[in-house]
């Protein structure tokens, strides 16, 4: 028996946050109803074998929401779920009614998760995960970042707000409301660049020479022997100590060869992958 049996979920959110903590919802158990406008989730176009793999196993509801006939209809589903996830902007979530405190009045059992951008009183900005990272000086210019990690980091806290309020809502009978702000997502996982952790030059920005990334013959190796007892053996064996030792030694084979070597000697060390597949 998984831990949500029993407990069914209607996602309102679209592209990516919301999706995603349904998709981990889903996979604990519970039964997850995906409502889409008619235009469809724009997730299905940006990324369909993604849009796809988040939405397996899930029952999809078309609904206008815009009209009295949808808002209906999504009211009846509300009155049979447990956890309802939104991704609106507070005033267009009190356009159609839908706002918490009218939501709790009319479902006071429904548990319901709020994934904004920026908490109050910025919640009504517009924003996307670039901009989020941007705030928190998660990026690099002119490189773009590599991941979503607004956007995923929220869909994590959102599934924690998810589950507290169900445990909540178990323990007291009274369903409460949670507001999940991507933004303030970012800034969680920013936590080691703003304590000076990874910061170029930094003890994991680069001015370790036991934990950084070094070319190979044919790419790029990254190496983490921080512990000591890593970076004693390390060294031991190929007898360097400094960064320019650990950069010539490391330049003579393939990054295949020196992630078979890391492997064999137990030394955190791993080939840099160029390509997704």
């Amino acid at each position: 028996m998984s831990c949500l049996d029993g407990i069914k979920v209607i996602n309102l959110a679209l592209n990516l946050p919301g999706p995603a903590a349904a998709r981990r919802l889903l996979a604990m158990g519970a039964e997850v109803i995906k409502v889409e406008p008619p235009a469809g989730d724009p997730m299905a176009t940006y990324s369909p074998a993604w849009y796809a793999e988040m939405a397996t196993g899930q029952i999809r509801v078309v609904l206008d929401l815009k009209t009295p006939e949808g808002r209906t209809h999504l009211h009846a589903l509300l009155a049979e779920a447990d956890l309802l996830i939104t991704s609106f902007r507070p005033s267009a979530l009190a356009r159609l009614g839908l706002d918490p405190d009218t939501l709790a009045a009319a479902h006071p059992d429904l548990c319901q998760v709020a994934i904004v951008g920026f908490p109050a009183p910025r919640a009504e900005e517009a924003g996307h995960d670039l901009t989020y990272q941007a705030s928190m000086g998660l990026v690099a210019p002119p490189g773009l970042p590599l991941t979503l990690l607004s956007d995923l980091a929220g869909a994590e806290q959102a599934i924690s707000a998810a589950l507290a309020l169900l445990l909540e809502r178990a323990r007291t009978g009274k369903a409460g409301q949670a507001t999940v702000a991507l933004s303030e997502a970012a800034e969680a996982f920013a936590a080691p660049l703003r304590h000076g952790l990874t910061a170029p030059g930094a003890l994991l920005g680069g001015g370790l020479p036991q934990y950084s990334l070094y070319p190979t013959t044919d790419g790029w190796i990254a190496v983490a022997a921080l512990e000591p007892h890593f970076k004693k053996k390390l060294e031991a064996l190929l007898q360097i100590s400094t960064a320019e030792e650990y950069r010539r030694a490391f330049a003579g084979q393939t990054s295949a060869h020196w992630q078979a070597w890391g492997e064999a000697n137990d030394v955190p060390v791993e080939a840099v992958r160029s390509t997704l597949g």
